[in-house]
């Protein structure tokens, strides 16, 4: 017998299933089967120049054992796999290097396929795309040229992240404690033109559709509050002489008697150009603070709700109701894209008025509220001050990026006729090549360095000469579509394949780690739903189940980082224990859900044990029969395997093959059939071995095309029974007997337990024997 070499086994099966094209071409036989689909979505991954680490291994091997396990069940499984290959990071590096990001993307890209293939991950390669291919951003182009069409794209003045450095605007994730995370420069908040998308549009669409997908209940919820939707009034602030008129949004009008001030954004202050309100002797402690706030960053801001701050501006307001006199503050935990970002303050009844109130020393009301009938009264007597609103924390979608590396956004400029959109025959519009990828100095994007001959066209209107766009798209724009377009990945006229989509759509499971759950899943259902009202889908939600996975930490307990030096390396395991072992240790850390800490010795535990189900297997002989325990205890594996890796439950499924696997080795003994029954169930698992096995036992086709085991419920069926014994009644001592026993054997059974003269037997079978003496 051989001994288990796990990297020859691997590299000859990786080999042959290259060959055979196992699971690949996909989406053009699922559409022509009449199978139950499945499409298993694993989240777009970004191919880093450093590869994978063994935190990337765990969700898509969850997510492959899913689909490998499907398939055997009769299943069309869809599995996709594609590259959101634009942005920061890899123009960061050709920043640094000098190497061009088309470079360094694709030899990352060419890294993590070759580190994903090596563990088995079953993807169907004919569907791989990346984000920077014009292929594929020629239709995320054409999506907004769409959007524009429609009104839902526009230009418009916004505050955005902007790094004074490096002079760009940062998304929210790129800025770390008020810093660039590229150069560490202070990052401050400044008004520019920009690409805006109406997702507003869709607002009670997307918090409706939520009632319709099988997400995770903290999911949905950090949806529903990004979105923010609020019911309420506004109400209007004035000073005596109506210089100042402010409208404030609130969800308790019910407390407009205990304003005693109201507090106003930076932003909403600056744009009402109030500063001219203030008097000269306070407008340097004014400014002070407002130039202090266009520093921080909206996170920064959220948390400073804690340690809050503000300025007086000495400009008084009166009470709509009480016509009392009432400062208004500026105060940057007032957020200017939140309803009118304008708050009133009553500090007697509101915890967070009250703190304000007591640090500045403001005066605290003491009042009733009214009741709803006087609220309701206010609104019809006083419309002019007082009416109802709904409000929303959601904002358009700012996404024009001031840097390199991402999809131009095709739209151009004429003098004479304003914003046009490229005409869709002329898509895509292809990201110039630049040796200089910096910023330029007046803070416009690096494309501005493009030759005119790429910068000037023809206006489609006017025939007059236009200027392209030079900013390029957010990369959550490239990213909120991309699963839609896996199915027609190859269409070069069209961007889908109306029957595929049909057939594929929308997915089935969206395996994605949480801290992509609330603006990536937002944009791709507004997508979903744009594309939908746009004649392309007929559904309305793209992920109708989802889960995510947790973190793989490093063996100190810590989130892997080179920075800590305690990243582990797949590649290395590979090598060592083999993709298999790594693939089985990792499912068998914990629930998928959960955090789970590294530990080298605990996988050396899963490599034996794979190498004792190896040489089980190979010592197994044709004329071996299964004791009636490691039979039973086979198919209740059988079971508990099929119904738990539909729940994504791994971790008690490989305990469950353990057992079995102790079980079988101390008897020694199972026969042929039973044996590859147990080497299917591990197939999803380890694939590798399941496949060499499974031909070391006979088989010719793969392990993987073949039909998953049926547990046989006559074996579970308990043959043995439980009889009560009594005597004139009293329960006097049990003993078991097989379940088909007659009622005279049962009597005989229970009379041999006592030495005494029996009147009468009473045997109800299967239950007692109760003897009267």
């Amino acid at each position: 017998m051989n001994p288990y070499d796990p990297k020859t086994i691997e590299e000859k099966w990786l080999a042959k299933w290259e060959a055979d094209r196992l699971f690949q071409g996909t989406a053009k036989t699922l559409s022509k089967s009449e199978k139950e689909k499945f499409y298993a979505l694993f989240a777009f991954a970004y191919p880093s120049g450093s590869g994978l680490h063994v935190g990337h291994v765990e969700s898509k091997t969850a997510l492959d054992i899913l689909v490998r396990f499907l398939r055997m069940n009769g299943k069309d499984a869809f599995f996709p796999v594609g590259w959101d290959a634009f942005g920061l990071p890899a123009e960061n590096y050709a920043i640094k290097t000098g190497i061009h990001p088309s470079v360094t993307t694709k030899n990352a890209i060419t890294t993590f396929r070759r580190q994903i293939k090596r563990l088995g991950i079953s993807y169907d390669w004919d569907t791989e795309t990346a984000t920077c291919h014009p292929e594929y951003y020629k239709w995320t182009q054409w999506i907004f040229v769409q959007l524009f069409k429609a009104g839902l794209a526009y230009r418009d003045k916004g505050w955005v992240n902007w790094c004074p450095q490096d002079k760009t605007v940062l998304a929210n994730e790129q800025v770390v404690n008020g810093e660039c995370e590229r150069c560490g420069s202070k990052v401050i908040q400044k008004e520019l033109e920009q690409w805006k998308i109406r997702i507003t549009s869709y607002q009670d669409e997307l918090l409706s559709g939520l009632n319709q997908v099988d997400w995770p209940k903290a999911t949905k919820t950090q949806q529903e509050n990004w979105i923010g939707k609020s019911e309420g009034a506004l109400v209007k602030f004035q000073n005596g002489d109506t210089s100042v008129n402010l409208e404030c949004f609130t969800t308790r009008l019910d407390t407009i008697y205990g304003v005693t001030f109201v507090v106003i954004s930076p932003e909403k202050f600056k744009e009402y150009g109030l500063i001219d309100q203030v008097e000269e002797k306070h407008k340097d402690s004014v400014n002070t603070y407002l130039d202090a706030s266009f520093h921080k960053t909206e996170e920064q801001r959220r948390v400073g709700e804690k340690n809050k701050t503000g300025v007086d501006t000495h400009i008084k307001l009166v009470n709509p109701l009480t016509k009392e006199e009432i400062p208004l503050w500026i105060a940057d935990y007032v957020l200017g894209g939140y309803g009118t970002g304008v708050v009133m303050g009553v500090p007697s009844l509101d915890d967070r008025d009250g703190s304000f109130a007591k640090k500045f020393e403001l005066p605290i009301k003491e009042i009733e509220t009214l009741s709803q009938k006087e609220v309701d009264n206010l609104l019809k007597t006083h419309s002019e001050v007082f009416s109802k609103a709904t409000t929303y924390k959601l904002r358009d979608w700012l996404i024009s990026r001031q840097r390199y590396w991402g999809a131009p956004i095709p739209m151009v400029f004429c003098e004479k006729c304003g914003w046009q959109a490229v005409p869709e025959e002329q898509l895509p519009v292809m990201l110039p090549e630049l040796e200089d990828f910096t910023p330029t100095d007046d803070g416009k994007s690096p494309i501005e360095k493009a030759p005119d001959s790429w910068k000037y066209t023809t206006c489609p209107e006017c025939g007059g000469k236009a200027k392209r766009e030079v900013d390029t798209m957010d990369t959550f724009v490239d990213s909120s579509w991309y699963f839609l377009r896996y199915a027609s990945r190859n269409e070069k006229d069209q961007i889908f394949d109306k029957k595929l989509t049909e057939k594929l759509l929308p997915v089935d499971l969206y395996l994605i780690g949480p801290e992509h759950i609330v603006l990536h899943l937002l944009y791709a259902r507004f997508f979903t739903k744009f594309l939908r009202d746009q004649g392309y889908l007929s559904f309305d939600e793209p992920f109708m189940k989802m889960r995510h996975q947790g973190m793989i930490l490093g063996p100190d307990g810590k989130k892997m980082s080179k920075s800590k030096g305690n990243v582990i390396n797949p590649d290395e395991i590979v090598e060592k224990f083999g993709a298999d072992a790594l693939r089985v240790y990792e499912m068998f850390m914990g629930p998928l859900e959960g955090d789970k800490a590294w530990d080298t010795n605990s996988l050396v535990g899963i490599y034996r044990f794979l190498r004792r189900v190896h040489d089980l297997v190979l010592s197994s002989t044709q004329d071996k029969s299964t004791p009636k325990t490691v039979r039973k205890k086979l198919h209740l594996t059988i079971q508990k395997l099929s119904e738990d890796i539909p729940k994504l439950k791994f971790n008690t499924s490989i305990a469950s093959m353990m057992e079995c696997v102790n079980l079988w080795e101390t008897e020694n003994s199972m026969s042929h059939e039973d044996v590859k029954l147990f080497v299917q169930i591990l197939a999803p698992f380890a694939p590798f071995l399941a496949e060499d096995l499974w031909h070391e036992l006979g088989e010719k086709n793969s392990i993987h095309l073949s039909s998953w085991p049926v547990t046989n419920k006559h074996i579970l069926i308990e043959d043995e029974v439980e009889i009560v014994v009594q005597v004139n009644g009293k329960l006097r001592t049990r003993f078991m007997i097989a379940k088909d026993a007659s009622k005279a054997e049962i009597e005989k059974q229970a009379l041999a337990l006592f030495d005494i003269a029996a009147k009468k037997v009473i045997v109800i079978p299967g239950k007692l024997v109760n003897i009267v003496v």
